[in-house]
């Protein structure tokens, strides 16, 4: 979901101190907390969007300086072109509605069954089911299909 490892790590590590803290509002799923802890995580991304929002926005009013040319610059660029895909990515995944979204994350992205998912979100299987399939048809419609593919 943020579209880079060390943000994924500092999410993951969020999101398990927000676990410990919450410990007692856990809700277990068939004797499992991952989907609560899914949630949780969801929730710190959205979290570190804003924060980066915020930060992109100070860094734009700075003045811009060249890197060079160089390995370093052609690592910069590539890290760049993958951030700008995952970006387009996320861009799309965010015109899904909140449900379809939220079915997303935990069936598609993290591998939650449709049971599991259905326990959490305290809907039926079949309502977490027609959510990722209405979810997927969108995004087959709205991605560009070089970032379908994985061209680009």
């Amino acid at each position: 979901m943020t579209g880079s490892w060390s943000t994924a790590e500092d999410v993951t590590q969020a999101t398990f101190l927000v676990a410990w803290r919450r410990r007692h509002d856990a809700r277990f799923v068939e004797g499992s907390a991952l989907p609560w802890l899914l949630i949780v995580a969801t929730n710190a991304v959205r979290t570190e969007w804003r924060s980066t929002r915020r930060w992109l926005a100070l860094i734009r009013r700075l003045p811009a300086e060249g890197y060079g040319d160089g390995d370093l610059a052609d690592e910069v660029s590539a890290r760049l072109d993958a951030e700008r895909r995952m970006t387009e990515v996320l861009a799309v995944v965010r015109r899904l509605s909140p449900a379809e979204r939220e079915a997303v994350a935990l069936c598609l992205w993290s591998g939650v069954s449709y049971p599991d998912a259905a326990a959490v979100l305290g809907i039926s299987e079949v309502a977490v089911r027609s959510r990722v399939s209405r979810a997927r048809s969108r995004l087959a419609r709205l991605l560009p299909e070089e970032i379908q593919e994985g061209k680009r």
